[in-house]
């Protein structure tokens, strides 16, 4: 759906990295989740996919769209343009955002502490 409203190139380069971008966010040491809240879920899951680049075109479109789908269907209420949106994508593949940065963004926008 994302390639045919903003072109580029279909398909998956890399199943395995896919399934660690989807994965991680479930992860446990000893017990206890890595990521223990729904929007450090998200914000794993996003990162993953947007710094893995499991797919052949499209990993920024495809992971911030995610995350915003995500953070709807866990209520949370978010405020972000499309610069910002673009900032985030951007700001992650260029590795100038890190996934604390990206987690801190969302608790942030969503009038969260954690």
């Amino acid at each position: 759906m994302q390639i045919e409203s903003t072109g580029g190139s279909d398909g998956i380069r890399d199943e395995g990295l896919l399934e660690s971008a989807l994965n991680s966010a479930f992860h446990s040491f000893e017990g206890a989740d890595l990521y223990p809240t729904p929007i450090s879920k998200i914000a794993r899951i996003a990162y993953g996919l947007i710094s893995n680049h499991p797919f052949i075109d499209g990993n920024k479109r495809i992971g911030t769209y995610v995350m915003l789908i995500l953070l709807e269907l866990n209520y949370f209420e978010i405020s972000f343009t499309d610069d910002d949106i673009t900032r985030i994508g951007l700001g992650v593949a260029s590795g100038q955002m890190s996934e604390a940065d990206l987690l801190n963004l969302l608790l942030e926008q969503c009038n969260l502490g954690e």
